[in-house]
């Protein structure tokens, strides 16, 4: 059983009470017999990547805090596996991060977000930009992790925009790629809420994979999120998907022999031809 836990909005940056909510949903989700879990990127604070400002350091986290590992403690009691996303401080700098735990609440590794965006402000209403690049350090590694009985990776928000990302991790085994993210449709509503599954189906059917997005929902100031967290078959189909309203626990049983079906009925890894895909490689 794979769940999205959609967190509301976070405007007023109260800790505590996001935390009350967090561990709600892992109680929720541990009544539904839940096995895998994750929640939105950086869903402890505020989407605060929208605007500049200098103290930014009180939304980011040491990974030792106490809310962090409140949250790993609850998870492991649980028997659930957890993708934990947040704010992360480190000795050599700042990463938009998700840590990854089993079952058991071994830390099966860490996830540091690897594409970094920064978007222009626009004229249009809540066109406020996105300044990530200005907080964020990128990581380096894009690795797969054994939790649950199978192998997963993660990508942050913008990473599910890059094709050869999600290709390296279904290469390396991952039959789950789980993907925390803040999307929102400021500046421009019609086309972002049209465009919000492309990539997370186009994902999940050239690489033979589901794909679990969860994303944040309500309004933070000028920025309101979608919602619509999913789950995305083998097939490129939407298995199930939340609402654009509420904060919501998605729950979704899955077979993870569709995994192997879908390649054998769409040979991705038998017609691919690597000797090709050079320039993909290189910055030439």
């Amino acid at each position: 059983m794979l769940a999205a836990a959609q967190t509301g909005s976070v405007e007023d940056g109260d800790l505590r009470t996001i935390e009350a909510a967090a561990h709600a949903l892992l109680d929720e989700a541990a009544r539904r017999q839940v096995r895998l879990l994750t929640f939105g990127e950086l869903f402890l604070t505020p989407f605060f990547a929208n605007q500049l400002v200098e103290d930014f350091d009180r939304w980011f986290l040491h990974d030792a805090h106490p809310v962090l590992l409140g949250l790993r403690e609850k998870a492991r009691r649980h028997s659930i596996a957890l993708v934990l996303p947040f704010a992360e401080k480190a000795n050599d700098g700042y990463y938009n991060s998700a840590f990854v735990y089993d079952t058991d609440g071994r830390e099966a590794g860490r996830y540091r977000k690897t594409h970094i965006p920064a978007y222009f402000p626009t004229e249009g209403p809540g066109g406020t930009g996105s300044f990530e690049k200005f907080y964020f350090t990128p990581g380096a590694k894009l690795e797969t992790y054994a939790v649950a009985g199978t192998r997963i990776g993660v990508q942050i928000c913008n990473d599910r925009l890059y094709p050869e990302a999600s290709r390296a991790l279904a290469l390396q085994g991952a039959e789950i790629i789980v993907m925390p993210i803040a999307y929102s449709t400021y500046a421009d509503p019609a086309q972002r809420t049209s465009i919000w599954e492309i990539p997370l189906r186009a994902r999940a059917y050239e690489n033979g994979v589901f794909v679990l997005a969860c994303n944040r929902v309500g309004s933070e100031g000028a920025r309101h999120h979608l919602g619509r967290s999913m789950v995305i078959d083998p097939r490129g189909m939407i298995v199930q998907e939340a609402g654009t309203e509420a904060p919501e626990l998605l729950t979704v049983e899955v077979d993870l022999d569709a995994v192997t079906s879908a390649r054998k009925k769409f040979p991705w890894w038998r017609d691919r031809r690597p000797d090709l895909y050079g320039p993909l490689v290189t910055n030439d």
